[in-house]
């Protein structure tokens, strides 16, 4: 079992920066991928960045160059630095985690952080 707990969510003005951290405990040697998602009201859930246990990433297209993943596996947390922000940035963001025992994939869910860009 792995439990996310996310922060750093807030209101911001468009142009600004918010960073997000979601620390993971319980069986944390297991994760394999973090990631962080979001979801805007009536929008479906989208993937914004991914890092996995070697440092790869991938974001999403609508945030490339302007959002970083960044991991600290001592701390088991996983950051997302969220800069020039938008309105349409506006949305829950759930920190995810992969975790793989052998043939076996599990997949664990924060609570969600919100964060709202105002223009």
């Amino acid at each position: 079992q792995v439990q996310l707990v996310e922060s750093g969510g807030g209101l911001v003005q468009a142009g600004g920066s918010l960073r997000l951290s979601c620390t993971a405990s319980g069986s944390t040697l297991r994760i394999n991928t973090l990631a962080w998602y979001r979801q805007a009201p009536g929008k479906q859930r989208e993937l914004v960045a991914g890092i996995t246990s070697g440092g790869s990433t991938n974001y999403a297209d609508s945030v490339k160059g302007r959002f970083t993943i960044s991991r600290d596996n001592a701390k088991n947390t996983v950051y997302l630095q969220m800069n020039s922000l938008k309105p349409e940035d506006t949305a829950v963001y759930l920190c995810n985690a992969i975790v793989k025992v052998y043939a076996n994939t599990y997949e664990y869910w924060g609570q969600g952080t919100q964060v709202t860009v105002s223009s």
